[in-house]
């Protein structure tokens, strides 16, 4: 295993032959498409990559990887820290290579004869991972003042369906 930064660019197929376990932090702030729909970019990303090979000799990442990040609550429109953590298995393939032949639970990633941007691929898998509405646990989420309904007061008129006088005309036989 390698701990510290983890190099932008790798080559998989001689890190797997060597069975070489990538792990260190990375800065959030430096991932500019995951902070986008984050309310703050302060912290740092967790990751593990782990490069094999399996029983039918193909190329295997496993990759584990954690953030705290800070969204704004859909519901309170206040900040929630949201802790995010995404595994992955992928089979490295080469790219046009028939991937049918691969055992199911490996997601497909394509590799040509350039090397793997390993920020893209964790950057990748951050933003599936991201809920498409944050928010707070409904026990800790508070709705904003003055958004409660206010209640129909009993002088109000009530108003007649626009519709009735389609009732009517559905009840009468002659139309």
């Amino acid at each position: 295993m390698l701990n510290g930064p983890i190099p932008p660019h790798v080559d998989p197929r001689k890190l797997a032959d060597r069975e070489i376990t990538l792990e260190g932090d990375i800065a959030l702030a430096s991932l500019e498409r995951l902070c986008d729909p984050l309310a703050d970019n302060a912290g740092s990303i967790h990751a593990s990559l782990a490069f094999s090979r399996d029983e039918r000799r193909a190329v295997v990442i496993h990759s584990r990887i954690d953030v705290e990040v800070k969204m704004v609550c859909q519901r309170c429109l206040e900040l929630v820290a949201l802790n995010i953590h995404s595994e992955c298995d992928y089979a490295v393939v080469r790219e046009g290579a028939d991937s049918q032949s691969l055992p199911k639970g490996y997601d497909v990633l394509e590799v040509g004869e350039d090397p793997l941007d390993l920020m893209t691929l964790v950057e990748d898998e951050l933003l599936l991972a991201l809920p498409i509405v944050p928010a707070h646990d409904p026990e800790e989420c508070q709705q904003p003042a003055g958004l409660d309904e206010p209640e129909p007061s009993e002088d109000e008129v009530s108003r007649s369906n626009p519709f009735s006088v389609l009732a009517q005309l559905k009840r009468d036989p002659n139309v």
